[in-house]
């Protein structure tokens, strides 16, 4: 909890965290969120931001504490049983694959900075758009290969999709690849599960896990003179548009982190808050009455009622109210 005082922009996160979202009944009652913005380039070689989004079909179902206590206290993989005594019966859940796309310039002067990923873009403003539907209808025949090796990384892309200056996704392009590196092995993509469905050129020769003969050359260099693959021109970025220095901000300059958990709090029902001052309560329990009164001043600032509920839950007084 101290960290989370200390760190006001994990306001929104922390409101999902304790709502009833944040104890699913399994994966299949979930949404997914890309979180970062990516970006998306068109034939005319234009950029575009872009949010992914899969809505779940089943709706949201979710667990009490208490009920959660039971389910996972027999079964710590329940979530996973689910998903896939689910998928067994044919009951095949589906998402809907949506985007929102924002057009590079408004990066300028948007409200909220495009590439914090504690922030949300309101629908209102870039409403979703639909792609396609996701799927899940095969269980894997082995869960090892196809699943315990399956290595997913954002430094991953195809032509047309690519990256922003949200600075946690920059970090996690290097970091999750090393992280299959380390787990899985040095040549981790050339597994089935990972390698792409088509042919791709590179100079990787040596190390281990190598199981294919490259083609032959004397050159692991380019350019070279032994028709060693070469960079493609065709598949270079546009420059960035954004005005300054695009990779380095500060988040906390002139940021907003109290006006979306509020308005994200103002959307629950009277038994939905009840259940959020709980579980917040619950998570507080024995830490230091300076670091409560600090927090309370947070959920204040987001919604003095989101406050006084937690207080009331705690069995404290709601300084915040004072302030």
């Amino acid at each position: 909890m101290g960290f989370l005082v200390a760190f006001p922009e994990s306001l929104h996160q922390v409101t999902i965290l304790m709502s009833d979202r944040g104890l699913p009944r399994g994966y299949r009652f979930v949404n997914g969120y890309g979180s970062h913005t990516y970006s998306l380039l068109n034939a005319q070689n234009q950029r575009f931001w872009v949010k992914f989004h899969f809505k779940t079909q089943q709706g949201h179902q979710f667990w009490t504490n208490g009920e959660a206590e039971q389910v996972v206290g027999k079964c710590r993989e329940s979530s996973q049983r689910d998903l896939y005594e689910a998928i067994e019966r044919g009951e095949f859940p589906r998402w809907r694959f949506c985007v929102q796309i924002m057009p590079e310039k408004d990066a300028e002067t948007y409200h909220w900075h495009p590439f914090d990923v504690t922030k949300v873009w309101p629908h209102k403003d870039y409403p979703l758009i639909d792609v396609g539907v996701l799927e899940l209808n095969r269980n894997p025949e082995n869960y090892f290969a196809e699943v315990e090796q399956s290595s997913f990384s954002p430094s991953n892309i195809v032509p047309g999709i690519s990256w922003s200056p949200d600075k946690m996704l920059q970090a996690r392009i290097f970091a999750y690849a090393d992280a299959h590196r380390y787990r899985v092995g040095t040549h981790y993509e050339m597994l089935p599960v990972n390698r792409p469905r088509v042919p791709v050129h590179t100079y990787h020769l040596d190390g281990p896990m190598r199981f294919e003969v490259p083609p032959a050359t004397n050159a692991y260099y380019e350019p070279n003179s032994f028709a060693g693959p070469q960079q493609d021109p065709r598949f270079a970025e546009p420059p960035l548009k954004i005005s300054g220095d695009a990779d380095r901000y500060n988040h906390r300059d002139g940021n907003d982190d109290t006006t979306q958990p509020g308005n994200l709090f103002r959307l629950m029902n009277a038994e939905q808050e009840g259940r959020l001052f709980q579980n917040i309560a619950a998570a507080m329990a024995g830490v230091p009455e300076e670091i409560v009164q600090r927090q309370l001043v947070h959920f204040h600032r987001a919604d003095p009622r989101y406050a006084e509920g937690v207080a009331r839950a705690l069995g404290v007084k709601n300084h915040a109210a004072k302030s």
